[in-house]
Parts: C-alpha cells; sequence; structure tokens
C-alpha cells in the first residue's frame, strides 16, 4: 500500500479527519481520537494502527510488523507495518478498518450519532471502501 492509498482508504471512514504531525506523519482521527498513522521507518512508509489483544500477540509474530514505537512501550495495542512483507494490502485494510472500529467504540453514542459514524462493527470492514 501507498502512502496515497493508505490516505484515500483513510479518508473513506465517515468523520474521519487528517492531520499532519509527529515529523511529517499522516495521522487520521475519527471524533478526535487516532486510528492510524502514516510515518516512516528506515526510510520507507510504515503503516501504524490499533488492534484487539489477540491480533496484537499474533501479528507481531510476522517479519516486518511490529509493536508500534511509542505507543506500544505505554501499554496500548497498537503494531506497525513496517516492512515486506508484513501485512497484504487487504490484511492491512483490514487491521485499520478494525481500528476505526475499536477507536470509535469508544466514543459515546451520543458522539457517534452527532458524528454521523455507524455503531461499531468489530467484526472487521467499514463497508465504505469499494474494494471491501
Amino acid at each position: 500500500m501507498t502512502r496515497e492509498e493508505f490516505n484515500a482508504f483513510c479518508a473513506s471512514f465517515a468523520a474521519s479527519s487528517h492531520v499532519v504531525q509527529w515529523g511529517n506523519a499522516d495521522v487520521w482521527k475519527a471524533g478526535g481520537k487516532v486510528f492510524a498513522i502514516c510515518g516512516w521507518a528506515d526510510g520507507k512508509d510504515a503503516f501504524t494502527f490499533k488492534t484487539g489483544d489477540i491480533a496484537f500477540e499474533v501479528l507481531q509474530e510476522r517479519p516486518g510488523v511490529r509493536p508500534a514505537p511509542y505507543l506500544a512501550s505505554r501499554g496500548m495495542k497498537w503494531l506497525q507495518h513496517f516492512k515486506d512483507p508484513g501485512l497484504s494490502d487487504a490484511e492491512l485494510k483490514e487491521q485499520i478498518s478494525l481500528s476505526y472500529n475499536l477507536v470509535t467504540a469508544g466514543l459515546s453514542k451520543h458522539k457517534r450519532t452527532d458524528l454521523g459514524i455507524p455503531e461499531p462493527q468489530l467484526g472487521g470492514t467499514h463497508g465504505g471502501d469499494p474494494g471491501s
């Protein structure tokens, strides 16, 4: 996945917003909460996302995936796809979708309603991506 594809995918989520911060990283938020980040690792794009407990344990064992620097060291369940082979584009999209759903599930129902965010679907895709 390229940075442009990452940004287009993240933009397809309801009430998503984009800021550039932390050393020119593309940071995507929903309801003011971060759900995905694209920054750099060793001069290459690195994609960071929140995950559940089991996925955190399983996926970090894959070559090219690691606990996210800074976030995971503070006890948060965030992973980073930082080099090949890592995750396929489809797997990365699935994990970003799950991250969005985990983050928006933590928002109040009132806030989700005000922002037009659908009820969280913690099983995976968000339905806004024509390629899913």
